[in-house]
């Protein structure tokens, strides 16, 4: 029997440095597809530029992953402001050989509009390792300038920004013993997880913590290290796992952040094109119905011309319709 566990032992150490080899290739064929991707994101922004309303009805057919996080409100600033979507990786382009493949940055341009002052809304999501191996985005988060009364976020990326200013004067972006921190905390126990607004995902920092560079780049050493040493048939021991503690989640004010970035860098982004042409398809299906109905009503008066663009975001049942979305209660 205790041959068998050390077999196993042995077997499963081989197996997580296969599955590792595998995530490399995945991130060369991110790489290489990326340089490929470039001219052709090139022509296609060009090419929708002549039409309005591309990326509104791309986000109106968006997954269900990003679709779940949009309420009525989110989709008119969409409808009447939005003008484009941009995905880069930041990092290939600053160094195309070292930088991180998984590291991307989403560039939201809107029109002049009544809800806030900016026009451009940058976020960037960083992927990074902490000191005990795990990985994952982290980001900044964004302050929008929103005009009186119209804050959808209810105080929520304003607490954010706020929390996060306060602990970079204080040199300790874990801080915890901060009037800031206390202040989000109660503002996002409140709201109990729901989702306010598709806009509170700006103010979203990290799935567990904040993880900086440097100790990315240290943490990044040490897995390269035990890399090598599993590869020669070491046994290696792993990280020693951080204590409950360290654990943003009382005031991470969009908990699915990372999951909603990531949407929209490796489908919305690639996909625009498929959901803008689903999109024509649902309007082309409501135009019909509606001809029908009008047909049916009254055969002696010509019914009135059908406007698709004016309805946008009501060619299908959203679940922000039925109410918001929540996140899973804590603990």
């Amino acid at each position: 029997m205790a041959d068998d566990l050390v077999e196993d032992a042995v077997s499963y150490e081989d197996l997580a440095l296969i599955e590792e080899q595998f995530e490399e290739v995945d991130v060369e064929i991110l790489r290489k597809q990326y340089t490929l991707s470039k001219p052709l994101y090139a022509k296609r922004a060009e090419a929708v530029a002549k039409i309005p309303t591309f990326w509104p009805l791309v986000i109106e057919q968006s997954p269900l992953e990003v679709d779940q996080f949009i309420q009525p409100n989110d989709s008119r600033i969409f409808i009447e402001s939005l003008d484009s979507i941009e995905v880069t990786r930041h990092e290939l382009d600053n160094d195309p050989t070292n930088g991180s493949a998984r590291s991307f940055t989403l560039t939201f341009n809107f029109k002049p509009n009544d809800d806030f002052e900016e026009t451009v809304l940058v976020k960037k999501f960083d992927y990074r390792r902490a000191r005990d191996g795990a990985t994952g985005l982290v980001s900044e988060p964004v302050k929008i300038t929103w005009k009186k009364g119209k804050d959808l976020t209810e105080g929520l990326t304003d607490g954010a920004v706020a929390l996060w200013d306060a602990r970079k004067k204080k040199g300790d972006m874990t801080a915890k013993d901060i009037p800031e921190y206390a202040e989000l905390a109660k503002k996002v126990e409140h709201w109990n997880g729901s989702n306010t607004s598709f806009f509170t995902f700006f103010g979203w920092v990290s799935t567990r913590r904040w993880v900086s560079a440097e100790e990315s780049a240290k943490a990044n050493e040490e897995w390269s290290a035990r890399q090598a040493a599993r590869k020669s048939g070491e046994k290696v021991d792993a990280p020693q796992e951080e204590e409950e503690d360290q654990d943003d989640g009382d005031v991470e004010v969009h908990e699915a952040g990372e999951d909603l970035a990531i949407s929209f860098a490796d489908d919305i982004w690639p996909n625009a094109i498929k959901f803008f042409t689903l999109s024509q398809e649902v309007d082309e299906g409501m135009s019909d119905m509606e001809f029908e109905e009008d047909d049916d009503d009254d055969d002696d008066e010509e019914g009135e011309p059908v406007d698709i663009r004016a309805l946008v975001g009501k060619g299908r049942k959203r679940d922000s319709d039925i109410g918001p979305s929540s996140k899973k209660q804590k603990k």
